[in-house]
């Protein structure tokens, strides 16, 4: 089953970035399909794999973070080609 993530990691102190970016770089180093925009990062792929992925990831941020919040929607289907029709 393939499916569609979308991700917005949020620690709660000062120095954030550093956190972010690695977070992301994280993610852009495993199989799947990944694409940020200023908001938010999305992760595409089949579902084993993407939460698998997700939950080791996701782990390591929050432990590397001292406070953090964490977005995550999930869609069951590959969005990643999706285009506005309007």
């Amino acid at each position: 089953m393939k499916i569609s993530v979308e991700l917005t990691l949020t620690p709660l102190h000062d120095d954030y970035e550093p956190s972010i970016i690695h977070f992301i770089k994280k993610l852009r180093a495993s199989n799947l399909k990944v694409l940020e925009n200023p908001l938010s990062t999305q992760v595409y792929g089949d579902y084993d794999e993407v939460m698998q992925v997700l939950t080791t990831e996701i782990k390591e941020a929050f432990e590397l973070v001292e406070r953090g919040l964490l977005y995550m929607k999930i869609v069951k289907s590959d969005r990643r080609d999706y285009e506005p029709h309007f």
